[in-house]
This record gives C-alpha cells, sequence and structure tokens, in this order.
C-alpha cells in the first residue's frame, strides 16, 4: 500500500509530472475538492488525515522521500478523500491525472505497483468508515439503505450515523426538518442535502460531472456491466476515444453476486464487486471516460451510416455524440419474492444451468423454480447430474407455459417431481458457507417444507433494458433483446451486419441484451472484446467516406 520509489524509479517518473514546493501548514489538497493528481515527495513530509462533513479529523500517516499520495479517483481527478498538508517544507513531483494514465501504461512495472497501491489505499478507506459523505438517519430508513447502497456498490467511503443513538445528529436532522424515514448527507466540503436523489448525491461528490461533452468520441458505450467494461477496456487500450455511462452502478449484474466461483482464472472464486471494480479501474487506467449515474433516455440514428454519427441522449438532456454505439445495458432478471435473495446470487442461486453448474450439482438434490421451456431444458439438464431435481411453479400445471415433447420427457425422468402451486418462501444459509437450506410453501394447503438444498435455478424470465432504444430503428426480437449478425439481414435494407452489430450501421449489442447471448460473465466479456475488433473494422471502412465528403 505505500511503497517507497528509488531515485531511479523517481527519475523515470519525472518526465511525466512537474516539481511543485510547499511550505510548512501548506494545504496540497482537500477532502471534497477534485483531486489535482499524484505527489511524489522529493524532501520532506507530507501528513494525511480524514475529514468529514461534521469536522471530525482522523489523521491517518504521513509520506516522507520516496512515497507518493493518491487512491483510485487519482486517475480521474474525482473528488479527493483526505486532506494533506506540508508537516515541513516539502518538494514534490505532481503528475496529473492525465499523466498519471500515461505513466502506467509507458512504465508497466511502476504502473503496477502504482495501481496496486492506489486500490489498496481505496479499499482501507471504504474500511476505515471515516472519509466521504456522513448519512445520518434512523436504522432501517429505505432512504438511508438505498443511498448506502449506492454508494457501496460504487466503492465511494462513507460512514452512517444512527440519529437514535446521536442526540446531535438527532439535533441535525431536526434542524432540516426531516421526516422520520428522511436521511441528511454531509459531504466533506461540508455541503448538505436532504434525502437526494442518486444523481444529486453523485454530483455532490463529484462522482459525476455536470459538463457538456460536445467532442466526438469513438464508441460510447451504455451499460457498465462486464460486457460494457470489456468493451470499454480493449477499445481504450487500443487508442479510441470511450465514454461509457451506466444509471446506477458498475458491475451490472455481476456486481451483485457474492461469489462468482466459474470465471476463468479465479479458482477460489472472486465477488462480483471485486471483478467488476478490477475492470473499472483499468478502464479508467486507459483513459475511457466513465459517467455513473447517467442514464440513457433516447439514440438517435438519423445520421447512422451517412455521416457516420450517432447521438445519445441523456435523462439530463445531455448529448453525447459518437461514430459507434455499444449497447450493453443488460436485462433484468426476474426474481421471485424471497427474504436475502440477493446475497445468495453467485453462492447457492444460479440464473442458467451449464456443465460447470450440474458438476457442482451431482448426486445433490436441487430446486428449480419456472415452468417455461427453458426452465424445461435445465430440469432435463441437471438431472442427468442431480439425485432429484424439484421443479417449483405456481400454477396447477406446466401445460400453458411448456413444450409437450418436454412435459412428456419431464413424467419420464424419475428423478424430477413437480411442485405445483408451490412457491420459495425462505433461503437459508449465511455468506461464508452459501446456501445451506430452502423453504417452500404449497399455496392451495398452506403446507410449508423445508430440506437441506444448497443450489437453487431460477428461471422465471428477464426483462430487457431496451427501452431508450424506441424509434432508433434497433430490431429487437419478440421479447425485446437486440437482435445482430445474420438475424437482422433481413431487416436492414442495404446494411450487412458484423455478427455483434445490430440492423443500425455502427450500433453494436454486446451481453445480457443481445438475443442469442450465453447470459454469463464470460460470454459478455468475451464479446465485449470480440465487438472492438468489430468496430475497427467499421471505422477504418467508415473513414475513407467520411475524407471523401471533406
Amino acid at each position: 500500500m505505500f511503497p517507497v520509489l528509488t531515485e531511479p524509479e523517481i527519475a523515470r517518473i519525472g518526465r511525466f509530472g512537474t516539481v511543485r514546493r510547499y511550505g510548512r501548514g501548506d494545504r496540497l489538497f482537500a477532502a471534497g475538492e477534485p483531486g489535482p493528481g499524484m505527489f511524489v515527495v522529493l524532501k520532506g513530509v507530507m501528513a494525511m488525515s480524514q475529514r468529514d462533513g461534521l469536522g471530525h479529523v482522523v489523521p491517518i500517516g504521513s509520506h516522507g522521500a520516496g512515497e507518493f499520495s493518491g487512491e483510485v479517483a487519482s486517475l480521474s481527478g474525482g473528488q479527493a478523500l483526505v486532506d494533506a498538508y506540508a508537516e515541513e517544507d516539502v518538494e514534490t513531483l505532481l503528475v496529473p491525472p492525465s499523466q498519471l494514465r500515461a505513466l502506467i501504461i509507458a512504465e508497466a512495472d511502476l504502473g503496477e505497483r502504482i495501481v496496486r497501491a492506489l486500490i489498496l489505499r481505496r479499499v482501507a478507506l471504504i474500511q476505515s468508515g471515516a472519509s466521504g459523505p456522513v448519512l445520518i438517519g434512523r436504522p432501517q430508513s429505505p432512504e438511508l439503505l438505498r443511498l448506502q447502497n449506492f454508494l457501496t456498490r460504487n466503492a465511494s467511503p462513507h460512514q452512517v450515523v444512527d440519529a437514535t443513538q446521536d442526540s446531535d445528529a438527532a439535533a441535525l436532522l431536526e434542524q432540516y426538518g426531516a421526516g422520520l424515514a428522511d436521511v441528511l448527507v454531509v459531504s466533506p466540503d461540508g455541503s448538505v442535502l436532504l434525502s437526494p436523489s442518486e444523481d444529486a448525491l453523485a454530483r455532490a461528490l463529484g462522482m459525476l460531472d455536470s459538463i457538456e461533452h460536445n467532442e466526438l468520441f469513438d464508441v460510447a458505450v451504455v451499460g457498465a456491466g462486464p460486457a460494457g467494461l470489456a468493451t470499454a477496456v480493449y477499445a481504450a487500450s487500443e487508442g479510441l476515444h470511450v465514454v461509457v455511462l451506466d444509471c446506477r452502478a458498475f458491475g451490472g449484474q455481476a456486481g451483485a453476486s457474492a461469489r462468482i466461483e466459474n470465471y476463468l482464472g479465479f479458482p477460489t472464486g472472486i465477488s462480483g464487486q471485486a471483478l467488476a471494480g478490477r475492470a473499472f479501474v483499468q478502464a479508467q487506467k486507459f483513459g475511457a471516460e466513465i459517467l455513473i449515474p447517467a442514464q440513457a433516455a433516447a439514440l438517435d440514428c438519423s445520421k447512422a451510416g451517412s455521416d457516420g454519427e450517432l447521438s445519445l441522449m441523456l435523462s439530463d438532456e445531455r448529448r453525447l455524440r459518437s461514430r459507434t454505439v455499444v449497447i450493453a445495458s443488460g436485462a433484468r432478471y426476474r426474481r421471485p419474492e424471497v427474504p436475502g435473495l440477493s446475497k445468495f446470487e453467485g453462492s447457492g442461486v444460479s440464473y442458467w444451468a451449464s456443465a460447470l453448474e450440474a458438476k457442482m450439482c451431482a448426486h445433490a438434490e436441487v430446486v428449480l423454480v419456472g415452468g417455461g421451456n427453458s426452465a424445461g431444458q435445465a430440469a432435463v439438464f441437471l438431472a442427468q447430474h442431480a439425485s432429484k431435481v424439484f421443479i417449483l411453479i405456481r400454477g396447477g400445471s406446466l401445460a400453458a407455459s411448456m413444450s409437450r415433447y418436454l412435459i412428456d420427457r419431464i413424467d419420464a425422468t424419475p428423478n424430477i417431481e413437480l411442485r405445483p402451486h408451490t412457491e420459495l418462501t425462505q433461503l437459508h444459509g449465511d455468506l461464508v458457507d452459501g446456501l445451506t437450506a430452502v423453504t417452500w410453501r404449497n399455496n392451495e394447503t398452506g403446507v410449508e417444507e423445508k430440506r437441506p438444498i444448497r443450489h437453487v435455478f431460477l428461471f422465471v424470465g428477464a426483462d430487457p433494458e431496451t427501452r431508450w432504444l424506441e424509434g432508433c430503428g434497433v430490431a429487437l426480437d419478440k421479447h425485446g433483446f437486440v437482435l445482430t449478425g445474420q438475424a437482422t439481414a433481413s431487416l436492414a435494407a442495404g446494411h450487412v451486419p458484423a455478427p455483434l452489430e445490430s440492423s443500425v450501421p455502427g450500433v453494436f449489442a454486446v451481453g445480457d441484451v443481445r438475443s442469442g447471448s450465453v447470459k454469463r460473465v464470460g460470454g459478455a466479456i468475451g464479446e465485449g472484446a470480440a465487438a472492438v475488433a468489430l468496430i475497427h473494422e467499421y471505422l477504418a471502412a467508415a473513414l475513407p467516406a467520411s475524407q471523401e465528403r471533406t
């Protein structure tokens, strides 16, 4: 977390920064204000402290000669989370965000050490709970839980003060006229917000800018899940000018998974938040601009294929111009109303059934919820490996929702048991052991049954995030997912789309939102990488035409 650079290493960094000198007591940067970048201390000592909006100051250490300041926000110039001042006369080398990113790429070995330190420091600030905004509210307030979840998903340090246990906090709530369910947010700069929207909070914390982006991007990615982040990393690393936006947080559906056990290269598993967080930092490292939370409201494709310019309108009425657009807005998996469901996603609860899941379920009982064809196919497949497959459906039979051949196959499979008029009601376990048991209830008899089952498969459908595409000409399948490649050939007049390209030239789709995708993290990342190669081909073909017009 606090490596000491050698003189030769500092000399290599020197071409990316400028020397700055500060007198004893001078402030180098302040919490709540845009950070200037990374300071490398050449002489003297720079002291660091955490300060919240309530005026509490906690010293956290100092940097001497050869050490450097900064955490993840230093890559993008985001708001500083700590104060820094000269404990004595200090000489430093200031590396601004753009140059810091250039340094990390140009000096690979140094870059690896620096990035690791920046990430570890952000993690430490999150764990310390003494940086960032202070959330003041009553326990279990829906507003408090909403903002906590938003900040946590975006790896933003914050702290919570229980107004029922702190008289000063209660008085502050009363001073601002807060209701029982309200939450007061005090930013490090002292500004106060009452039950703000996520957008308002993000702007107050410098997570989201308010400037007009008038430049022409090469790639605009809508969605910062695995597919969108993979697109951003590969495109930005190859020199394309990239902007990524997401209406909620980076990571998408995968970011909410407690543990992903089957992603290549992580034999012991990794949380969705950790995997997405690494990709988020990686995209920033290569210079991708990321806007969170920022919601796509509409896509204007009227100039697609002619001027080669697409216009993406945001819900805050800003407009982004780009030569290509990648639809990575994902799909919302429908979830039954079961308490604590989200904490078991990735550690017992799955939305798919592949050979790997089947192997994990070998000789064990499993539960499958859903009555459509995909549920039937999964049940038959899992029955080849599991000792028993329980299918739970709310209706009385499968006839209305499943093909006859699948119903017959299920009837002929001795270790599949259909439980009609039945729904999942409870999941049992913890974050360490994962899912250990489930409870379901027969809604006709009212009888509940608990069984020691560690694997639940949910096949209750998914809703694609494609409403913002209405009116732009992008062809969708009957379920609302984006059609790509040959599936759009008959719909795109005069346009032969590439495999991941939609019916509109220059508009691509990857991940869960794409019709026919495998709905898996590995598949989404692969599609994101593959889309970049197709984007290069599209831009190369479009460039001569644009030059000819000029």
